[in-house]
């Protein structure tokens, strides 16, 4: 029996993980990291999409991003077959470089969104990466927080929910949760 098809359309917010087969690590040094980077802001440009939050960890990506005229299909395998064809050209593989399917989960309000890019953004620290989310080079946490901009993130639509201030107002929501047991 064959998979079931992924249903999207234009408009939805997807937090997407994948991770690296086997869980090894997708990332070695820090030029692997700069070409994902540098093949996200391809495909944005390519297959416009909106990307909120993102964080690339040694074995794993997370992204949430909103579609507009592509799906997350799309993308995301635009992205990981030239990232894989990169990687094992690089390090003289063969074979997937992803483990399966990309996990998907739709995002329904701002509530959730917001939840989610701070899971995001605390990936590093749970993983024990860094000790602070804006000490990982690898996600746009730092973007958030300042007036810095990436030319990937679209920090809009986080931003008008959290009203004036919306950097310091990122800033404390997600390190607050640093101080919960179990976050």
């Amino acid at each position: 029996m064959g998979r079931k098809p992924r249903v999207w359309s234009p408009g939805t917010i997807y937090h997407i993980t994948a991770r690296g087969n086997r869980k090894n690590n997708i990332f070695r040094e820090s030029k692997d990291y700069h070409h994902y980077l540098s093949l996200l802001l391809r495909a944005k440009l390519r297959m416009p999409f909106i990307l909120h939050s993102f964080c690339l960890m040694p074995n794993h990506i997370h992204l949430v991003i909103e579609t507009i005229n592509h799906s997350p299909t799309e993308i995301i395998h635009y992205i990981h077959s030239i990232y894989a064809r990169y990687f094992n050209r690089k390090y003289n593989y063969v074979g997937h470089v992803f483990q399966g399917r990309y996990y998907s989960k739709e995002i329904k309000n701002m509530k959730q969104l917001l939840d989610t890019s701070s899971y995001v953004h605390l990936n590093p620290v749970k993983s024990r990466n860094s000790n602070m989310p804006e000490e990982y080079r690898w996600s746009n946490y730092k973007s958030y927080i300042s007036k810095f901009d990436d030319k990937l993130t679209d920090k809009e639509k986080l931003y008008e929910t959290l009203g004036e201030n919306p950097q310091q107002k990122y800033q404390f929501y997600v390190e607050s949760k640093l101080k919960i047991k179990d976050w």
